[in-house]
């Protein structure tokens, strides 16, 4: 691939990332993305031969940056393996609330090519999970970890949509969910002994 296809490419991609924050997964076609990216609506199929393919190079950019947000929270975070987990947490969730079209779209392997021949999003997306399975173990050796944090997991992604529908707002007349993690992590890892 010459220099200029990669940068074509790239546009592309980074198109589909403007369009998907300004206008949702429902605007990411490859129509659309082409004529924003000043070119004709068969140039996207010569980088992505099916409409799979450009959604998931898209989202591939969304789990870099979370993967991102991630390490750069853990750097931060002194605390012992359960306040890493913490920081785990709120950042996942503070990704769903800043970066709602992206983090809707990650997760619709429905949506994504996500097999042999995908753009490597299982390699994208599965080292998130494993270092979250990694600090449960550290936090709870007697833990089966990956199942905690598939568990934690679950909850988490349930907390983000809950919270973008409304309807946690509801349910508690609560504006922060800062409580309710602590509540979910005291579900999942027990109570807190601030490590």
């Amino acid at each position: 691939m010459t220099d200029s296809d990669a940068g074509l490419q790239a546009r592309l991609v980074d198109v589909g990332v403007e369009l998907l924050a300004a206008e949702g997964a429902q605007a990411l076609t490859l129509r659309e993305i082409a004529r924003r990216a000043g070119v004709s609506h068969g140039a996207p199929r010569r980088y992505f031969p099916t409409h799979r393919d450009l959604l998931s190079a898209i989202a591939r950019r969304g789990f870099a940056e979370l993967a991102g947000r991630a390490h750069a929270a853990l750097e931060r975070e002194a605390g012992g393996p359960r306040a890493r987990v913490a920081a785990l947490a709120r950042t996942y969730l503070e990704f769903a609330r800043e970066r709602p079209g992206m983090y809707e779209l990650m997760f619709r392997h429905d949506l994504l090519e996500s097999g042999e021949s995908g753009l490597g999003l299982r390699e994208t997306s599965l080292p998130l999970f494993s270092l979250l399975a990694d600090l449960i173990g550290a936090a709870d050796p007697a833990a089966d970890a990956r199942r905690v944090a598939a568990a934690l997991w679950a909850n988490l992604h349930g907390i983000a949509q809950l919270w973008r529908w409304r309807s946690l707002q509801l349910a508690l007349g609560d504006e922060d969910s800062g409580a309710l993690l602590d509540t979910v992590l005291t579900a999942h890892l027990g109570p807190g002994d601030g490590r």
